[in-house]
């Protein structure tokens, strides 16, 4: 087994942002594993696909295990997958909150733990969203603040855990992105939340997570895509 290409592991990999992280990994010459709920076989031999839902006990044990077997190492781990429910506070359900702490805390969690026990050096990194620091009163989104501010604070508890074993962690703070999530005619209407006049590209997310990728001095940072937001409007 040639185990000296990089590895990234790469959650919410089917479509949208995750599709276009596994290409921006690949295109920068990393192997790469892709987890999703349902993602079908890639016809690349360095892509290696792994279904299966993050917010399931014992999934992200799966995949990492999955990664070393195939490639024998991880190298970066990309905690991508998001559940987002905008609702009044009082409205969200004890349904809503499994799902979404399911998925952006214990997909996590899981994932993380598990790489961490097998990663030399390497780099963490989670997705978050700038609403955590710039709340708006016509989405509310209690749960999502939750729990990626939960990731952010995690971020800078693990960057400082690991930087001694050389082990980076960093998030990437999103404003709204051009996903087939959002429906067209909501576009204009979510382009007026940013200062900059219009929706993040998922290429804005992939050049952001490859620089902090590249950033070998920098780690514990959350740093904002969000077309002005965090700053003000």
């Amino acid at each position: 087994m040639d185990t000296s290409t990089r590895v990234a592991v790469i959650t919410g990999a089917s479509q949208g942002i995750g599709a276009g992280l596994v290409q921006g990994y690949r295109n920068s010459g990393y192997a790469v594993v892709a987890n999703s709920r349902s993602i079908g076989a890639s016809d690349d031999p360095l892509v290696l696909t792994v279904a299966g839902d993050i917010a399931e006990p014992g999934v992200g044990q799966r995949f990492i295990d999955a990664a070393v077997q195939r490639f024998g190492r991880v190298d970066t781990v990309v905690n991508n997958a998001g559940i987002f429910i905008s609702k009044p506070f009082t409205d969200y359900t004890d349904a809503d909150f499994d799902a979404v702490a399911g998925v952006n805390l214990r997909g996590f969690f899981e994932a993380t733990r598990a790489a961490l026990r097998v990663m030399e050096t390497g780099h963490i990194v989670n997705i978050s969203t700038t609403l955590v620091d710039h709340a708006n009163s016509k989405v509310p989104s209690a749960l999502a603040s939750l729990t990626k501010g939960g990731l952010n604070a995690v971020t800078k508890a693990l960057a400082i855990e690991y930087a001694g074993r050389g082990i980076r962690a960093n998030a990437v703070a999103l404003g709204v992105i051009s996903t087939p999530m959002h429906d067209p005619s909501t576009h204009d209407a979510l382009a007026a939340m940013h200062p900059l006049g219009r929706l993040g590209e998922v290429a804005d997310v992939v050049d952001a997570v490859l620089y902090l990728e590249n950033a070998g001095f920098v780690t514990g940072e959350i740093l904002h895509v969000d077309g002005g937001q965090s700053a003000g409007h």
